[in-house]
């Protein structure tokens, strides 16, 4: 029986409901939105993204790595794998989903049957090394699952885990001896020098431990780790690959330990641990990671895996994995069903857990820290992932989620040496990549919607302390003068238009509880928007510390040295969610914004003029769907009055920006970000302000998509005559009554019940285009 078939009015929710409660139903439902992930969406073109094992926001992401070891040519590696490879390097154990810079890619083991080289080899020489040739074909992923067979040693591979551990699972050929090869060297976004001190160390019992000290994106990151196989090993070998140098800094080798069997320190660590030639084929090996010490590792180890029960850690994967995601049931297209719940999937890998299992995590002083009565979470992409997100997790995952990340925010600020909130952050250390200080945004969004546990006084505090920090980003110029000046900072235009935006969610959480003078500083500091807006040309533009416009201006220029982040003026121009009205009003009313909105997608665009600049791509006219500033602009059509120009340019983006393939999406999904879009432009709606409390309202792809909300109630969208012959929104109602605006808020979604669409083949150009149905501004619309 096909979901369609069920089309209750308001009247018939009784019948929904029970049909939702029964087990039948349920146990479909779970079973349909697992099978319908692929992870290999995404892991061609420009996704980013990984085809191995975790479970929801996990510390490990064990994956197989097919990458390219010239770090000059890597950006296309981001996640270690690449669909479009013909050989496999070996398995790591942590990757991150969708990022465009990169690290991670830490303990690669690889299986070897027979000879063994020490050397990984080149991509496209497999015999140069320990690589093996693979083939799609019998190669399998699921969420939670793995599986591959390495041609040229006949070994099948499948891999699961648990929140801290990764479990692999080896099918040898019995005619040749059986070897594990551990390399420490190899890393994503490989340069040599990048291993600054490791160690391998085999205990008396058999259980190998070590560490690896890193200076990649996060300088001084420290992993260790600890690793048990299923049997004993008949003898090992430990080599350093790398010319002994003065290590200055760092302790010597440590006396023998009694209770181990040999240990080695170096920079170019690889050690090779045999089995012989196996009557039984089957050797499994189970790595558990710790930011803290390798008895931390073994302690992960022994709580979260004692067993060697491959299937039901699998099984459990599953399990956890299925309860996340049938908290959607949707009724689509084939192909839309599988973009979807592959999107939802990528949402809930990141943030990552980097804590052990007694609480003990490294923070941003890289110091130990004890996390008491919260999960401390990493793996913060900030500047993608509060746009949509972040916002989408406070819908689909507990509460509790969302406090543990705030709660991992303040944490943070409290032992980071500058005080600030998280930037962009991975196990607990900071990069201060991108710009913008949006952890504040995440924040006050989640206080605007009642998710409140933490103390909103320390929250706020430290909101303040970020935004106020002056060395950071030429905030002490944005104080001073209202803007950041591009002679004493980079990217000065972006950077002005994000800290407004970030401004205006901490007067947001600040008004809400009542803290009138920090509201009112902030309100107006989230006006500052306005001293980078150029009314002549109708765009954001950085100006001098003299108060000049920079010149000459070219709305196209891009890259490094301009005036913007991954973007140009067609792009950035349009930043300023929390006062659209006000925009509208520097842009000469409602047609000034609809003309500029057409010119960024009608213009004719020379995709080679961004070559040169990451991550610019999936390109609509001078619209950039790959990347993150673009992604509330073909909502901006609402707020003028035209939604209907909305629900066109978003049938365009949906058509030619995600498909159900490897190569599905056009830009990094930046831990979640691309996906989130997805999710809720399928739904029909958009956080375009978050902690505004509103979703601008787009038009659905989806049948119907019914949501099980963290408060127990449900909230369905219905799309009536979906079909391509009727892409427009001719009415909308909300529980049977007509909603003539154009969005919706928080409470309508909160409170359950249904949002229908009907659609139609023409523009309703009669809906949602008085003042008064439009989404908030901060001023008003004229």
């Amino acid at each position: 029986m096909q979901m369609r078939s069920f089309r209750p009015a308001v009247t018939g929710m009784a019948m929904l409901i029970t049909l939702a409660m029964s087990p039948v139903y349920a146990a479909h439902t779970a079973n349909k939105a697992y099978d319908s992930v692929d992870p290999f969406i995404g892991t061609a073109g420009g996704g980013h993204t990984f085809p191995g094992a975790t479970v929801p926001f996990g510390m490990v992401q064990v994956s197989p790595d097919t990458q390219i070891l010239d770090f000059h040519k890597s950006y296309g590696w981001a996640a270690g794998y690449r669909y479009e490879d013909k050989t496999i390097l070996g398995f790591s154990q942590t990757h991150f989903s969708g990022t465009g810079h990169s690290d991670l890619g830490d303990v690669l083991l690889m299986p070897i049957a027979g000879q063994v080289r020490l050397d990984p080899g080149e991509i496209d020489k497999p015999d140069s090394g320990y690589r093996s040739r693979f083939s799609h074909n019998g190669e399998i992923a699921q969420p939670g699952y793995y599986a591959v067979t390495l041609s040229d040693y006949g070994i099948r591979v499948e891999l699961t885990a648990t929140r801290r551990v990764g479990l692999e699972r080896y099918h040898f050929p019995t005619d040749k001896p059986a070897h594990v090869l551990v390399d420490l060297r190899s890393s994503i976004y490989n340069y040599p020098g990048k291993v600054l001190w490791s160690r391998i160390r085999i205990r008396s019992d058999g259980t190998v431990t070590g560490y690896r000290i890193t200076r990649g994106w996060a300088p001084g990151r420290q992993l260790y780790f600890a690793m048990r196989f299923s049997r004993p090993m008949t003898g090992h070998e430990l080599y350093d690959r790398e010319a002994p140098l003065d290590y200055k800094g760092f302790a010597p080798p440590a006396a023998n330990d009694p209770a181990e069997r040999a240990q080695i320190l170096g920079r170019g660590l690889v050690g090779v641990f045999d089995f012989g030639l196996l009557k039984d084929p089957v050797l499994l090996v189970k790595v558990s990671i710790s930011p803290v010490s390798e008895d931390n590792a073994m302690e992960n180890l022994d709580k979260e895996m004692p067993g060697w029960n491959f299937d039901a850690t699998r099984t459990a994967a599953r399990a956890a994995w299925t309860r996340a995601l049938s908290i959607f049931n949707v009724d689509a297209s084939p192909g839309m069903q599988k973009s979807f719940y592959t999107a939802l999937y990528h949402t809930m890998i990141a943030p990552n857990l980097s804590m052990d299992v007694d609480g003990r995590y490294r923070g941003p002083d890289n110091a130990v820290h004890k996390a008491k009565g919260f999960d401390f979470y990493s793996t913060l992409s900030l500047w993608d992932t509060f746009r949509a997100e972040h916002p989408l997790l406070t819908l689909i995952q507990p509460p509790r989620r969302t406090d543990d990340f705030i709660r991992s925010f303040m944490a943070f600020q409290h032992e980071s040496p500058y005080g600030m909130l998280p930037v962009w952050s991975f196990q607990g250390l900071e990069t201060w990549c991108m710009i913008g200080y949006h952890a504040v945004a995440v924040i006050a969004d989640a206080y605007m919607k009642g998710i409140r546990g933490y103390s909103a006084d320390e929250a706020l505090k430290a909101m303040v302390a970020t935004a106020t920090y002056g060395p950071y980003g030429g905030l002490k110029y944005y104080i001073k003068l209202g803007y950041v000046p591009i002679d004493k900072e980079p990217e000065a235009a972006s950077k002005t238009l994000e800290y407004a935006f970030d401004d205006w969610t901490i007067a947001r959480m600040a008004q809400a509880m009542g803290r009138k003078k920090t509201a009112a500083e902030f309100y107006k500091r989230a006006g500052y928007w306005r001293n980078e807006f150029d009314p002549k040309t109708g765009f954001a533009r950085a100006r001098l510390s003299t108060g000049q416009f920079r010149t000459p201006f070219d709305p196209a220029a891009a890259g490094y040295g301009s005036d913007y982040t991954e973007g140009d003026a067609w792009q950035y121009s349009w930043y300023e969610p929390q006062d659209i009205g006000g925009l509208i009003h520097e842009l000469g009313g409602d047609q000034g914004l609809i003309q500029k909105l057409n010119a960024v997608f009608d213009t004719k665009v020379n995709p080679k003029e961004f070559a040169n600049v990451e991550d610019i791509t999936g390109l609509i006219g001078y619209y950039a769907h790959g990347n993150e500033p673009s992604h509330h602009i073909a909502y901006l059509y609402d707020y003028a009055g035209e939604p209907w120009m909305t629900q066109q340019r978003l049938k365009q983006i949906m058509d030619s920006q995600y498909a159900p393939t490897p190569d599905g999406l056009v830009g990094n999904d930046d831990c979640g970000q691309m996906s989130a879009w997805f999710i809720f432009t399928a739904l029909g709606f958009y956080p375009v302000a978050p902690a505004s409390n509103e979703y601008v309202i787009g038009r659905p792809f989806v049948k119907r998509a019914v949501l099980r909300l963290p408060n127990g109630r449900r909230f369905t969208v219905i799309a009536e005559k979906l079909d391509a012959a009727d892409p427009y929104v001719g009415s909308v109602s909300l529980d049977g009554r007509p909603l003539n605006r154009v969005y919706l808020r928080q409470k309508d979604i909160m409170d359950g019940g249904v949002l229908r669409f009907v659609m139609q083949a023409q523009p309703n150009r009669h809906w949602g285009i008085s003042p008064a149905e439009r989404p908030y501004s901060m001023s008003p619309y004229k």
